[in-house]
């Protein structure tokens, strides 16, 4: 055979093969979709009301849908595409996802639902994805987070919720999700229902910030374990409800950053906690717990500095607490690097600045008028620090030494 017609005969071939693939592309590629090869696919701006799973290729990895009409996302809405690896929802107008919608994926990596007027993620809607790494949700209308809304789904690098207005997260919510890289919320959440995050195993970073809480409530944060950094900045955190820490384990460091806390009921931190580092830094305390309610049995290392405490008679308090006595220069440290709120003249004063004559009269007659105190400040103490009541007593205990 001369070399001409080899090369006739190759070049028959080739352009044979590249029509039966180019045909078969066609044959395979919805009318609204442009199919760049058979595992590269964008559906974008075609208005689209459904999605086109019987025309897809079987083989597509990356596969956009981008500005369509799909009100729901149904269970199963993509079985068949097991090759897929990134999907982009975005733009939609998606106002629900329905359970196990993403069921049969195994290769899925990057999954984006964002700009869309979606309200709640519910029970199982991104469970059992086992090998996805991002999960980017942001600039949604995401007001609630349901039960089992990740159960089952593990090895996710990034789950991005921010730009929502997030408000509940239900019991639950993140319960057996693991191996998580980092896990964002947005601003704005008011209710975190006690066990929200149980089960959650293994996690880099979990950042709660910018939210308004009546409480922490009890049993917040059980079942959660192996964290390397969980912090909690920026927020108004209300009550810390005794056992809101209850049942947290083995984190690396827990910061609290800059929160306004009106009172700690109780600080539990007991020897199965095995907290590394427990930070706070910048924080405004309106009321300080009585010292038997701290332990901090389960804590390593303790940061305080720049935190904001009554300076009343409640120092007492504070002094006699692990956070003047978990280690040799404990005292030292909260006394130099903290100051005072309250009293009024106090008020941002070094408290190491401020002469101390202990006990004070309100530590004294503490269970005597402990009904009182707590009548009179019951509400106005998130804005009218307790100092009033010690000089109450204070003036009480005058008028009666000099009668």
């Amino acid at each position: 055979m001369s070399k001409s017609l080899f090369s006739l005969t190759a070049l028959t071939i080739f352009l044979s093969l590249w029509n039966s693939l180019l045909i078969e592309t066609l044959k395979s590629c919805p009318l609204e979709c442009i199919c760049l090869s058979q595992t590269q696919v964008l559906c974008n701006t075609g208005g689209l009301h459904h999605i086109p799973l019987r025309h897809l290729p079987a083989n597509v990895e990356h596969l956009s849908l981008t500005k369509n009409h799909f009100p729901i996302i149904k269970t199963d809405a993509f079985a068949g595409l097991r090759a897929l690896k990134k999907l982009s929802l975005d733009g939609n107008n998606i106002t629900k996802i329905k359970q196990f919608a993403f069921r049969g994926l195994p290769r899925l990596k990057e999954l984006s639902i964002q700009y869309t007027p979606l309200k709640a993620i519910a029970r199982f809607a991104f469970a059992g994805l086992q090998n996805l790494s991002t999960i980017l949700l942001t600039h949604n209308q995401i007001a609630t987070i349901e039960a089992y809304a990740f159960a089952g789904t593990s090895n996710v690098k990034l789950i991005l919720l921010t730009n929502n207005p997030l408000l509940r997260i239900e019991s639950f919510a993140f319960s057996s999700l693991t191996q998580v890289g980092h896990l964002l919320l947005p601003a704005g959440i008011r209710v975190i229902e006690p066990d929200a995050f149980y089960g959650m195993f293994t996690v880099g970073l979990l950042k709660l910030a910018y939210m308004d809480l009546e409480h922490i409530k009890a049993f917040t944060f059980r079942g959660l374990s192996h964290v390397l950094l969980l912090t909690i900045q920026e927020s108004d955190l209300g009550v810390i409800n005794s056992e809101a820490f209850a049942g947290l384990t083995q984190v690396e460091t827990l910061q609290l950053f800059n929160n306004k806390i009106d009172i700690i009921e109780a600080l539990d931190f007991n020897e199965t906690a095995g907290i590394k580092y427990l930070k706070f830094h910048g924080n405004h305390f309106l009321q300080t717990p009585p010292s038997e309610a701290i332990s901090l049995d389960g804590v390593y290392h303790l940061e305080l500095v720049d935190n904001y405490f009554p300076c009343g008679c409640q120092l007492q308090y504070l002094l006699e607490s692990p956070f003047a006595t978990k280690s040799f220069n404990s005292t030292r440290n909260l006394l130099e690097k903290n100051y005072c709120i309250s009293p009024i003249e106090l008020n941002g004063h070094l408290m190491a600045d401020v002469e101390y004559n202990a006990p004070c009269q309100e530590h004294l007659l503490q269970g005597t008028l402990e009904s009182t105190a707590a009548l009179r400040c019951d509400r106005t103490i998130k804005t009218i620090p307790i100092v009033i009541v010690c000089i109450s007593i204070k003036i009480v205990h005058l008028t009666v030494k000099f009668l």
